[in-house]
């Protein structure tokens, strides 16, 4: 009986210490993914360097942030579109994203595309004989 209450005592120990490591490695694995994103947000480049490769981009009336982030993130302007959201959320840009249609420019980082999809900012672009720019609506 004595042997009995000792190896389920043992079995017991074990499970909880399989426990507690299966629960830091969980822990751990999650904070390297927080961390990881938040350095995304903060630390952001542009795809490619200057001069990068002009992207033809039109953004619906009823496109939110997140589609916004989606379809460039489809056209190759930015990595994540997640990261691209949370980015639109803490900037001063939010809500005031305008439809229409857009140059970008795989050298811009986040923070110029939402200058320019704000209209905060005349990104350099080509333009037309009436001096209106190429590309924009």
């Amino acid at each position: 009986m004595k042997t009995k209450n000792m190896v389920v005592s043992l079995l017991m120990t074990i499970i909880k210490i399989v426990v507690y490591i299966l629960i830091i490695i969980v822990v751990l694995k999650l904070g390297k993914q927080a961390y990881s994103f938040g350095y995304a947000i903060f630390d952001d480049h542009p795809m490619s360097s200057e001069p990068g490769i002009d992207v033809t981009v039109t953004i619906r009336d009823d496109a939110s942030a997140y589609d916004i982030g989606q379809l460039l993130e489809r056209r190759g302007l930015i990595r994540d579109a997640k990261v691209f959201y949370v980015q639109v959320l803490i900037s001063e840009y939010r809500g005031k994203l305008i439809p229409g249609t857009y140059m970008l420019n795989t050298s811009y980082d986040a923070e110029q595309i939402l200058q320019v999809l704000a209209n905060d900012i005349e990104v350099e672009s080509e333009t037309d004989e009436n001096g209106q720019a190429i590309g924009r609506d």
